[in-house]
């Protein structure tokens, strides 16, 4: 038994609860168990309860034992001294207000099914890939489906503080913060930071400076790179290099240290070298994207905004030096599946909340549920246990839902955990 469990059991009423009485025997209904308080102060705030004839409006504090409360120092707090219940799992200590007066406590300990608090107990100290994992199936769909919605709002809200950190450093520039997200959803997952670093390092404003020369372009995303050094033993390399020696002159650069780049373990398509070309090719290509992006209603019209093309240096090369094949380079289908995903939706969705503009939410929702699922381990594991899977939005609500409450074992905050545990009831 635990303070969450019983924090569970009297948010929801999952305790017996006709003919309730006070430790004192006074006559104990419940009008509203209150609104459950995540920040300091009482666990639940204006609840409504009557004892005996009298009407109480106020908080309701939750402990294991009642004499917690002196453990916890409410004792001494006045933003206890409201408190109009004390729901206690064991009432071992009468409370008193700072005026001496006592305050009534509701014991929990004979009115809690057995059957909810050992599939509470079953759950929690599961080993399985999900604490769930044996039960999940008995879930109704629409409770899932339901839920899988309201995580993958907090998973795109979550963004948010990420998003506004970046906006404060750079004037609240929207077409900036979205630059530098985007350079980080190029990077995936191994080379996530460094692009981030280089576009960081390499102000936007510059590169639009040059954004009528390919060529230049690359100068600076290379060199700002590290990836560059003088006397590489090809033409199109030193070439390059001497540009941005000229152009890092110009912004006063610095580039970041090229050994931060990961090319180990990847396909050659997803070398970072053809990345940043890739990257530097939809530069050319685009003028206010972010400003495009807020116009485009359509997917179809979106994923157009992604299309681009590495230079043609690039169609026989994937690293400096060593030449391969003949082969298109363009941006991929699923680059700029992924790129929707994890960047254009959440901006959209984080812009209409800046704004208060209903329809940008809208539409990232709506871009995320048109997009196939994504393909990992983790969704192939949601897929063996039944769980929906079609969509992006689909599967960015169980990565949330993984990640954030299944590793965690956030099993009595999670809209489908506690429906298993009131199967229990």
């Amino acid at each position: 038994m635990n303070e969450d469990f019983l924090q569970f059991i009297w948010r929801f009423r999952y305790f017996n609860s006709r003919s309730l009485t006070t430790s004192a025997g006074e006559t104990l209904e419940i009008t509203k168990p209150g609104e459950y308080n995540t920040d300091g102060g009482p666990d639940f705030l204006n609840a409504r309860i009557r004892i005996g004839s009298t009407q109480w409006a106020g908080n309701v504090e939750v402990h294991l034992n009642a004499s917690d409360w002196l453990k916890h120092k409410h004792h001494s707090d006045k933003l206890y001294d409201n408190i109009i219940l004390h729901v206690v799992y064991n009432n071992d200590y009468s409370v008193l207000r700072l005026n001496k007066e006592m305050i009534p406590v509701l014991e929990l300990k004979s009115l809690i099914p057995e059957d909810i608090y050992r599939n509470y107990i079953n759950i929690v100290n599961s080993k399985q890939w999900i604490p769930c994992e044996g039960l999940i199936k008995q879930a109704d769909p629409l409770i899932i489906g339901s839920w899988m919605d309201r995580v993958l709002l907090e998973r795109l809200e979550r963004k948010i503080d990420s998003i506004n950190t970046i906006l404060r450093l750079h004037k609240n520039s929207w077409e900036h913060a979205f630059y530098i997200h985007l350079a980080r959803n190029f990077g995936f997952n191994l080379n996530a930071e460094p692009f981030e670093m280089l576009a960081k390092d390499t102000p936007l404003s510059n590169l639009a400076k040059h954004k009528n020369s390919l060529f230049q372009l690359e100068a600076i995303l290379f060199g700002q790179s590290g990836l560059l050094r003088k006397n590489m033993n090809d033409k199109y390399a030193d070439s390059l290099f001497q540009e941005y020696s000229i152009l890092k002159q110009k912004f006063d650069l610095t580039p970041i240290k090229g050994h931060l780049w990961k090319f180990l373990r990847l396909h050659p398509s997803g070398f970072p070298t053809i990345r940043i070309a890739q990257f530097a090719s939809l530069i050319y290509k685009s003028t206010h994207l972010f400003s495009k992006v807020l116009e485009e209603n359509k997917i179809s019209e979106i994923e157009k905004l992604f299309e681009a093309e590495c230079s043609e240096y690039w169609q026989t090369h994937y690293v400096f030096g060593k030449e391969s094949p003949h082969r298109s380079k363009r941006i991929g289908r699923s680059t700029i599946e992924n790129i929707i995903i994890n960047t254009v939706s959440p901006f959209l969705f984080i812009y209409g909340v800046q704004k208060k503009e209903e329809k940008f939410k809208n539409r990232a929702i709506r871009f995320l549920e048109q997009i196939e699922g994504e393909k990992n381990s983790v969704i192939t594991k949601w897929k063996f246990l039944g769980a929906p899977y079609k969509t992006a939005a689909n599967t960015q609500a169980l990565l949330e839902l993984k990640n954030n409450y299944c590793a965690q074992k956030r099993c009595l905050n999670c809209g489908i955990g506690n429906y298993l545990l009131k199967k229990g009831k």
